[in-house]
């Protein structure tokens, strides 16, 4: 099992994300270690394995929902497909800037969307930054939503990514990260959607001449723990770590502002042409005002209301 009593009331926690030793994500959970195991006296330890050394994103979801793992760090995209209440942050505009995430995810809204995971054995405990996304291609600059028209993009399995570049006219092509690279070298994909601090820190700029910052989707990385697992540890220990994971989860914020900000300057100087000001109403205009019908159909608009009065959205 994934949490170990290594000798009276220590136990070591086994915690794996998807990030790589030089992404800001890990620097943070190295920082929620070191909270965790300053805050208990040691007698919680955390054993950190990033860049999906456990398995991929849908393999580490389900690990820490059996108990093999303990602690799960991935993109929100992938909750959805066990969790679709998850799903509405993965919709296209939502969150008008960072501090309207912040708001929220730290919020009710946080709280509420974390509630959809007990009943799948996992406890929520704060949702960790990757940022809004943005849009790069080796075709051509994309100004409008109609640049998009035909070229193959790369997104997430997630089932709101794809429709949501289908309806811009875009052909959206799942893929698994750690293959992307190469199926953009080889033109296989015409582009990809990630922050820019990702897109810099994967080198996609030796594969990718245009980028544009359209800043369509927000995506958080939602820290999580096996339920049974949290319940089965003192009170002091729970309060320990949920202290340290929203804590973690400010840092991480905190860390890829400015990442993203040297990200955007070292694209530039690769040689990267950034559109910075992007026709957004034409991507609203064609994704048009019945984006979040399906979910209201499924969940209910009480969440989506909360989200939307802190975004101030019409």
């Amino acid at each position: 099992m994934g949490c170990t009593n290594t000798q009276s009331n220590v136990y070591v926690l086994k915690f794996a994300h998807y990030a790589n030793t030089h992404d800001e994500a890990h620097k943070t959970s190295l920082f929620f270690k070191e909270l965790v195991e300053e805050k208990t006296d040691n007698r919680v330890q955390v054993i950190v394995h990033s860049n999906y050394e456990l398995g991929n994103a849908q393999s580490l979801l389900q690990s820490v929902r059996i108990g093999t793992i303990d602690l799960v760090l991935v993109g929100n995209p992938f909750f959805a497909f066990f969790a679709p209440e998850m799903s509405l942050l993965d919709h296209p505009f939502l969150f008008r800037d960072m501090e309207a995430v912040a708001k929220a995810l730290d919020g009710e809204v946080g709280e509420l969307l974390f509630e959809s995971l007990t009943e799948h054995r996992i406890k929520g405990l704060a949702f960790w930054d990757i940022g809004f996304r943005n849009i790069t291609n080796s075709v051509r600059p994309i100004q409008k939503a109609s640049d998009l028209k035909g070229l193959k993009i790369r997104t997430t399995p997630n089932k709101v990514h794809l429709k949501t570049f289908s309806q811009l006219g875009a052909n959206p092509s799942p893929l698994a990260f750690n293959e992307l690279y190469l199926a953009l070298r080889t033109g296989m994909i015409d582009g990809q959607e990630n922050p820019v601090n990702q897109i810099y820190a994967y080198r996609f700029f030796e594969v990718q001449k245009y980028l544009s910052l359209t800043k369509h989707v927000y995506t958080a990385a939602p820290m999580v723990m096996n339920l049974p697992r949290f319940n089965s540890l003192d009170s002091v220990y729970q309060r320990a770590i949920v202290e340290s994971a929203r804590q973690a989860a400010v840092l991480s914020r905190e860390l890829n502002k400015k990442a993203e900000t040297e990200a955007l300057m070292k694209l530039k100087q690769e040689g990267v042409q950034v559109e910075e000001n992007p026709d957004i109403s034409s991507f609203k205009q064609l994704i048009g005002p019945g984006v979040y019908r399906d979910y209201v159909a499924s969940f209910g608009s009480d969440i989506l209301d909360r989200v939307m009065k802190i975004s101030d959205h019409d």
